[in-house]
């Protein structure tokens, strides 16, 4: 893994505190982040009228790093208060947070929320739990989170993924890797481009684990769009039995390949990674919780980009495992 930074877009101080301004009116005037009409119709009014310098630092990855990180943002650690043990502990903490963040996703695109995890919310806190630390999963802690692309299992999966750090005194790593910066032959893109393997879903999502609507569908791993190779990767929940040998081969290899140009970024207060999930894998290092309060804390929210077109059609007729994402914005 590489130490290499990633690209950096730096919002104008003015423009940051004017997102600022603006989520504090939101929240004032709805009086939680928690989703409500109210606040989403303020929210999509808001992002609607934020300056073009904004837009203009939120337009899309436009590297073959498939990532950048936004800074400029200001993270009041004292008045944010402890970190939450947990998500379910979290409530409206940091709530400024969940809205700034709530406005950049929709200038992006289409904020996303699942029924089936942390209560349905457009932004989720990201903490280490007790108990968990050994979970392949955003309240993990002890073990190496793997390299995967977000909610993987599903057809209706984020294109971007965005996590904004609250704190991270530890500078904890969060990992990135593009698969347009591997190197692999033709023969495995090609057995890769199969739908072979099943990706099951992730322990945060307890209903749709116990999903007895179907088997697991299989999925090709890689896929090539109008605009260069994509991915669908979680080797965590990915079931291999299926494969052949030489399958399995191949998906070691991208393994390899992407621990190869994996970089770290350390998040600080106040940044925000923006990941193409259809280009990037994310995990994380490692880390003792102290849970004292002065743990690792990341608010992250997905958002789908309409009429975009990076997927195989085939992934229309998958059955999510019963799960179904809520839209930010219907109209």
């Amino acid at each position: 893994m590489t130490t290499g930074a990633a690209p950096v877009r730096q919002l104008d101080p003015a423009d940051a505190t004017e997102l600022r301004r603006t989520a504090e009116k939101i929240l004032a005037a709805a009086g939680t982040s928690a989703a409500s009409p109210h606040l989403l119709a303020r929210v999509a009014k808001s992002a609607a009228e934020l300056p073009g310098t904004v837009r203009h630092q939120l337009r899309p990855v436009d590297t073959d790093d498939g990532l950048f990180v936004l800074r400029g943002l200001h993270v009041d650690d004292p008045a944010l208060g402890p970190t939450p043990a947990g998500w379910a502990a979290a409530g409206d903490g940091g709530a400024v947070h969940d809205v700034v963040l709530l406005l950049l996703a929709t200038v992006m695109g289409n904020p996303i929320a699942w029924e089936g995890q942390q209560d349905g919310r457009f932004v989720h806190n990201i903490v280490p739990a007790p108990g968990r630390e050994t979970e392949q999963t955003g309240a993990g802690s002890s073990v190496l989170l793997s390299p995967h692309t977000e909610d993987a299992f599903h057809p209706g999966r984020a294109h971007l993924l965005m996590l904004s750090c609250m704190r991270n005194p530890d500078r904890i790593a969060t990992t990135a890797a593009g698969i347009r910066r591997v190197r692999l032959d033709e023969a495995d893109i090609e057995l890769l481009s199969r739908p072979v393997l099943p990706i099951l879903p992730d322990d945060a999502y307890t209903e749709a684990r116990n999903f007895d609507g179907g088997p697991p569908p299989p999925v090709p791993t890689l896929f090539r769009s109008d605009d260069g190779l994509t991915l669908r990767f979680d080797p965590a929940y990915t079931v291999l039995d299926a494969a052949s040998p030489a399958h399995r081969a191949a998906y070691e290899r991208l393994e390899h390949e992407l621990a190869r140009v994996s970089c770290a970024v350390r998040l600080a207060p106040g940044e925000v990674l923006v990941v193409d999930n259809d280009l990037v894998v994310h995990g994380r290092v490692p880390f003792r919780a102290r849970y004292d309060g002065t743990d690792r804390w990341l608010k992250r929210a997905s958002v789908r980009v309409p009429a975009r077109r990076t997927r195989p059609l085939s992934e229309a007729s998958e059955h999510g495992y019963g799960q179904a994402a809520v839209e930010a914005h219907t109209g």
